[in-house]
């Protein structure tokens, strides 16, 4: 049997602003023709923001990961959705407002992850 530990980080509140507001250059940069000198910049911001927030403590950093076109589901814990449309079976996630934000640190020779913000989604039926 798998032992479920349960893990409280706290964050601080200007980290994870950072994180989203890096999330946002990133989805508006995607919509640029000259995304690619945008998207190094952010690349290097994305690294500072997992390797060096943290550096010198058991923690790894933080990381953050964009669920769109996901399944969805009312299980999910990782998301917060609102439900766009008539339809609740099937659903997709087809916008992301804010991502998931993981915390990663050390423990034994193990990397562990804990979500610190869920995402904040727009879900829609796959069968609209």
């Amino acid at each position: 049997m798998q032992d479920i530990k349960k893990v409280t980080v706290k964050v601080p509140q200007a980290y994870l602003d950072f994180i989203n507001q890096i999330f946002e250059i990133e989805k508006k940069a995607n919509n640029l023709k000259e995304e690619t000198s945008i998207q190094r910049n952010i690349n290097k911001m994305k690294g500072i923001m997992e390797e060096e927030f943290f550096k010198g403590s058991s923690t790894i950093g933080l990381t953050y990961h964009n669920p769109l076109g996901e399944d969805y589901t009312d299980t999910r814990t990782d998301c917060e959705a609102t439900i766009s449309g008539t339809g609740v079976e099937n659903l997709e996630i087809i916008e992301v407002i804010k991502p998931i934000i993981y915390y990663s640190y050390q423990e034994s020779d193990k990397v562990m992850k804990v979500i610190v913000q869920p995402a904040v989604v727009i879900v829609q039926s796959k069968n609209s």
